[in-house]
């Protein structure tokens, strides 16, 4: 608390400052204690104004002392700060408690008020305050100040809040922006709302007191004004949010003044007609007294909101911190629902619509919910329009924000303006809003849900207007036709899950009525009425099996959603009475249905799949085996006249489905399946009998071939769900494929359902094996698994790219078989692919997958378009299955790692189509194996240059400006984003490729005379891709490991080692080191002239190189300031050592176990030499365990390496206590 400037008049120290007669004492506060910061001078002064203070401090905050419990001790609230943060005192009686001494003394209070604001910004600094009092002070506005005084690291900001003159001194700490506001957990969530509601309790209890004294709301005002123009961030947000309540509570006052002068004025008015004649009445002139009284008060108010909006909305609404503009834009909001009359003009509305434009998805939200409020009242909406003219395209665009509730939040705003705003959305700013209900993101589709069932399919009188010859279904069959209608006028066919998902919420009632579909569906001509259409038939089909799913499955389709919802009690027990109702309904209709289309193959695939969601204990429960019966045969005449993959793979899951063993039914349907499947094994040996009586082997004839495949159809879709094992059908279907091996005469369309009979029966026979089975069955298991593999590899160049589908499944099942916990047969049955059959796969993916089709520019009408483009995306389909089954064997082992390099090259040319399955293989197999992962994208980046390098002209050099070289950088690019933000959960892949690229870049190199480059250096500019994914130790790591291939500085002439510079220039970016690296050579005097020394070297061969003539003419460096050097690093061998053991830990690939120098003569007039200090620094250790110093092998420079090139730079690589860096020294030659 700050004291009152007045308590300390009769002070010694009054005296010594009797010039400045205008200007009371300064007085601070630090931490909530009080102390003297005038020119007082002895401590014994400065004791005394503190014990004064103290005993200030305590009268005025003794009424609102609140206890809390902290660590088994009392904390005592002795700051109105405290009180308002621990929350443990209702606010009325807080703000209560601060007038009664305000009302006392109104400096004390005021002072007490304005350090509570201080500290609300998280302030932990000094307060001083000196009164304001002289007219010749004026120009103290001028002097306003913020600064910062390097020397002491404090931050002043000196302000004026009438009548006082503020400074505010703080230390700075540039690292921690932490303050109350901004900070997370319940215990800061509850202070802001405590804050805000301080606020509002102050302004509501002083607006019959002291609210209009002239002096409170000044000073307030003007506090949070000088807050609000700092340059801190705590003290902007704090004051802005502050100063945005004070002014909303101030709006409620305005309000109730308003009405109060309006009520009194009416008054006025009805006594002045009742006295008549008479000039003068007590009772009048009170009310006129009242009334000029309210009209006082307005008047103050509305100069109070006029300046807190002028002074500080209009500066901080476009602040550069997000919270702020937030801040001020959900109070704006505030005011035009509170107070319309005043705010709800375009003068205020226009902030509104600016910032939905905002880069910040919180402040454009703030927006929307504004708005919301706005349009939700139509009494408001219908004032709108100005603003609506002006900003709905906008708005209408908001859908698709890339932030969710942003998207949400436009669409729920576009739903209120339609209902609340006449015309104001056209026909096709709905048409496209509609389109929203197919959008994966489930919040955004069930709100354009809503805007879709109240503005197009629910219509007011539903329930009472029925149409002619509707019945009792006459307002669900309306709704139900326009649904369709909608449906099918999208062409988003396939879609139509997603559409009911989204209605769910709100027409749940009407897609339930699933008696009124089936009765639209089972209608005839005959009956009256108009009949549905073929294609609404089939629409109104799609519907009904999506919401019998909808209603029996209780979560969203594939696609939309992470993962299935948990259920409440209620909802399950709507679940469990809905699947009642569809059980019950369906067992007596879905019968006719099938009766009735039976022929039309689309129709009774979508029918059969509602079986799967009956609750089967109805059938026995109910005594409806009736009913079960024509279903049965049913589905058995559906079977004999359909060949439809889709029809019998329904037929076949609707027979597994209703054979449950534990159901009263099983006997019954079990006997109907044994029927149906000897009919259908009939009829297929029948036909392969005759086809195996042909002298040529099978006959050409068309008919014949039609029935023989129709037959495999059948057989394969029922081996799928059901073990035909005792029906033998392994011989028969393998003697085909053989057959075909050898003669290669066999129909396309009979291969595929043949190698899928052989399939399943070896599956069946593999969920058969036990923990007994004997060991000659699993041999000859083996031999048979064995085959078909080699049968499948031979049809991969078939027509039917279905075989690689097959082979791919296959492989990934053997080698992942479990075979019931029976370790013999998994040995046995174990197989993995050799590395002839994964080049095949390989070749096939790239063959098949990434083959480049050339588009041809034909003339072609609307209808051909549609469907050429209907083909694409089949074929596009097609593509990605491929792909994807075979990365499943990349991620799953099955195939080797590496593979994977050949499809990441593909990842940025085919990003549009294929690029989100590369991406999920690449993070798969980057959670089985980081490293390996690493060597995997290195490899593939190291394939593609060596691909640029065979193209591009041996006497040139690499084109940097080359497409193929662009798209190697790109692709490095799109690699190093997939490693996402965590440096530290990947800086060993990251590390490993940097480790991996320049090995890569320095292999080969020649020419020891120093005459040749390496001839991959340029990858090193493919690499710095990833420099940015290392944390600052790593890059000084990776620094190290480079400069063990070169180790000495970089030559000033040529283009040819930019990539090396590039390289190491991405490595030292934004390091403290590259300063030191390319520090000026104004550090150390230049090295006079001195003898030659000469210095030999071992190579990690062990042999010795040549001295050149360079090295003959180069100088000796200061020796004297080498042991400096080696002696300041000396002392420092214990954090030397714990950080080596760190990075031994963390990056052991880089350590010096496994690495030597491998390239040190080639660069031109390069020479290397040590420092005397070597042996001693080696028999100490102090420079041994330090990675990038010493290689391991014997005969390094240790302690200081020191390289000498003809650029006359001499760079020294020393450490120095926790410092590692280059000292660069000039030097003459």
């Amino acid at each position: 608390m700050i004291a009152e400037p007045n308590a300390a008049s009769n002070l010694p120290s009054q005296k010594e400052n009797a010039v400045h007669d205008e200007t009371v004492p300064e007085s601070a506060v630090q931490n909530g204690r009080c102390v003297r910061n005038g020119n007082l001078k002895t401590p014994r002064e400065k004791r005394k104004v503190r014990e004064q203070c103290e005993n200030i401090r305590r009268n005025s905050s003794s009424c609102r002392r609140v206890s809390q419990l902290q660590n088994g001790k009392v904390v005592e609230a002795v700051t109105l700060f405290d009180v308002v943060s621990m929350g443990k005192q209702a606010m009325q009686s807080v703000v209560d408690d601060w007038i009664e001494a305000y009302k006392q003394d109104r400096n004390v209070a005021l002072l007490d008020l304005i350090n509570f604001f201080i500290q609300c910004s998280g302030c932990q600094g000094m307060v001083t305050a000196e009164m304001f009092q002289s007219l010749h002070k004026k120009d103290v506005m001028r002097k306003m100040t913020e600064n910062f005084d390097e020397e002491t690291g404090l931050q002043y900001k000196k302000f004026i809040a009438y009548p006082w003159i503020l400074t505010v001194t703080w230390p700075v700490d540039k690292d921690n922006e932490d303050y109350p506001l901004i900070r997370t957990g319940p215990y800061w969530k509850k202070f802001k709302a405590n804050f805000c509601e301080f606020i509002a309790v102050l302004v509501q209890q002083c607006q019959c007191s002291i609210l209009y004294d002239s002096y409170l709301m000044d000073t307030i005002i003007s506090l949070l004004t000088g807050l609000a123009d700092s340059m801190v961030r705590a003290f902007r947000h704090t004051s802005t949010l502050a100063a945005m309540k004070l002014l909303t509570a101030i709006v409620s006052v305005h309000l109730n003044l308003d009405v109060n002068k309006h009520n009194a004025q009416r008054l006025y008015e009805v006594e002045k007609k009742r006295i008549g004649g008479k000039r003068t009445n007590y009772r009048l002139d009170q009310l006129e007294r009242k009334r000029k009284e309210y009209e006082h008060k307005l008047v103050e108010i509305q100069n109070m909101m006029n300046a807190i909006f002028k002074g500080m909305f209009l500066n901080r609404y476009r602040d550069v911190i997000p919270e702020i503009r937030a801040t001020c834009i959900e109070e704006i909001g505030s005011w035009i629902k509170i107070y319309p009359d005043a705010f709800l003009n375009d003068s205020y509305l226009k902030y509104i619509g600016w910032m939905l434009y905002d880069k910040q998805a919180e402040v454009r939200l703030k927006c929307l919910l504004g708005l919301q409020g706005i349009y939700s009242r139509k009494e408001l909406a219908s004032r709108m329009d100005l603003f609506t003219s002006r900003f709905k395209d906008r708005i209408v665009s908001m859908p698709l924000d890339k932030d969710h509730e942003v998207a949400v939040q436009a669409m729920k705003l576009l739903m209120l303006m339609s209902q609340n705003c006449e015309d104001a959305l056209s026909a096709e700013d709905c048409e496209t809003l509609y389109q929203f209900v197919y959008t994966a993101h489930r919040p955004l589709a069930v709100a354009a849900g809503e805007f879709l069932y109240k503005r197009l399919l629910s219509h007011e009188g539903d329930e009472e207007v029925q149409p002619k010859g509707g019945g009792k279904f006459g307002a669900s069959t309306d709704q139900l036709k326009r649904l369709i209608r909608f449906f099918l006028e999208n062409e988003l066919h396939k879609h139509v899950a997603y559409l009911i998902d989204s209605l769910w919420d709100w027409a749940g009632k009407f897609l339930k009525d699933w008696e009124c579909m089936t009765t639209l569906l089972l209608k005839n001509t005959e009956d009256g009425g108009e009949a549905l259409s073929d294609a609404h038939e089939s629409a109104l089909i799609e519907i009904i099996l999506a919401t019998v799913r909808e209603a029996a499955e209780g979560h969203p389709p594939v696609g939309r959603g992470a993962a299935k919802k948990i259920l409440s009690v209620k909802e399950k027990k709507i679940q469990l009475e809905d699947c009642t109702k569809i059980t019950e309904h369906f067992i007596m209709v879905l019968p006719q249905l099938l009766a009735k289309y039976s022929t039309d193959a689309q129709k009774v695939a979508n029918l059969l799949q509602i079986p799967q969601y009956y609750d089967l204990d109805v059938y026995s429960t109910g005594h409806l085996e009736k009913h079960l019966d024509a279903l049965l045969r049913g589905i058995k005449d559906i079977v004999a006249k359909h060949s439809d993959m889709s029809v019998l793979e329904a037929s076949s899951r609707t027979y597994s489905i209703l054979c449950s063993e534990d159901i009263a039914i099983y006997s019954q349907v079990d006997h109907a399946r044994t029927e149906l499947i000897d009919e259908l094994m009939g009829q297929f040996n029948q036909l392969l009998d005759g086809f195996w009586e042909k002298e040529e082997g099978f006959c050409t004839d068309a008919g014949e071939t039609s029935r023989m495949q129709s037959a495999l159809r059948r057989v394969a879709a029922f081996h799928n769900t059901h073990d035909l094992t005792k029906w033998n059908l392994y011989d028969k279907t393998l003697k085909l494929l053989v057959f075909e091996m050898e003669h290669w005469s066999l129909p396309v369309l009979m291969i595929l359902p043949a190698l899928q009979c052989t399939y399943f029966s070896l599956l069946w026979q593999l969920a058969a094996v036990s923990e007994n089975s004997p060991k000659e069955t699993l041999v000859a298991l083996q031999r048979e698994l064995r085959r078909f593999s080699q049968i499948c590899t031979c049809f991969l160049h078939h027509k039917e790219k279905d075989a690689f589908m097959i082979l791919c499944d296959w492989l990934l099942i053997l080698s992942h078989q479990d075979s019931n916990n029976n370790e013999e047969a998994v040995g046995l049955l174990d197989y993995l692919p050799n590395t002839s059959l994964q080049e095949k796969l390989l070749l096939f993916i790239q063959e098949h997958v990434f083959i480049e089709e050339e588009e041809e520019s034909k003339d072609l009408t609307e209808e051909e378009e549609r469907k050429d483009e209907s083909c694409k995306l089949d074929d596009l389909h097609k593509k990605r299955s491929l792909l994807a089954a075979y990365c499943k064997l990349i991620v799953y082992n099955v195939v080797e790692m590496t593979a994977a390099a050949e499809v990441y090259k593909y990842y940025v040319k085919t990003y549009n189509d294929f690029g989100d399955i590369i991406k999920e293989t690449l993070s798969r197999m980057r959670h089985n194996n980081k490293i390996q992962s690493a060597k995997t994208l290195i490899l593939c980046l190291q394939q593609l240059f060596q691909t640029h390098a065979e193209s591009q002209d041996s006497s040139s050099s690499v084109d940097f400006s080359s497409a193929s070289f662009t798209n190697m950088k790109e692709l490095a690019r799109r690699f190093s984003l997939t490693f996402g933000w965590d440096q530290v959960k990947s800086r060993e892949s990251v590390a490993m490729i940097h480790k991996e690229g320049i090995e890569f870049a320095f292999r080969g190199a020649t020419g020891v005379d120093g005459k040749c480059l390496p001839p991959n250096l340029s990858f090193l500019l493919i690499i710095s891709e990833f420099s940015n994914k290392l944390l600052k130790p790593d890059k000084r790591l990776v620094y190290g490991y480079l400069q063990r291939y070169i180790a000495e500085p970089l030559p000033c002439r040529g283009d040819e080692w930019q990539p090396l510079i590039w390289y190491r220039n991405s490595l030292l970016a934004n390091e403290d080191e590259e300063s030191s690296v390319l520090g000026s050579s104004g550090e150390w005097s230049p090295v006079g002239t001195s003898k030659p020394s000469s210095f030999k070297r071992k190579l990690s061969n062990g042999s010795l190189p040549e001295t050149s003539q360079t090295e003959a003419a180069l100088k000796a460096p200061d020796l004297q300031c080498a042991s400096q050097l080696a002696s300041a690093a000396g002392k420092s061998r214990k954090k030397l050592k714990s950080r080596e053991m760190h990075l031994q830990e963390h990056l052991p690939f880089l350590c010096p176990g496994g690495l030597r120098r491998r390239y040190w003569a080639s660069v031109p007039s390069w020479t290397n030499f040590d420092c005397a200090e070597e042996k001693t620094s080696k028999e100490e250790g102090s420079w041994s365990q330090f990675p990038y110093l010493w290689s391991g092998s014997e005969g390094y420079g240790v302690g200081c390496s020191l390289a000498v090139c003809c650029s006359q730079m001499l760079s020294i690589f020393c450490i120095s206590g926790n410092e590692r860096g280059f000292l660069s020294l000039q030097i003459c030659c």
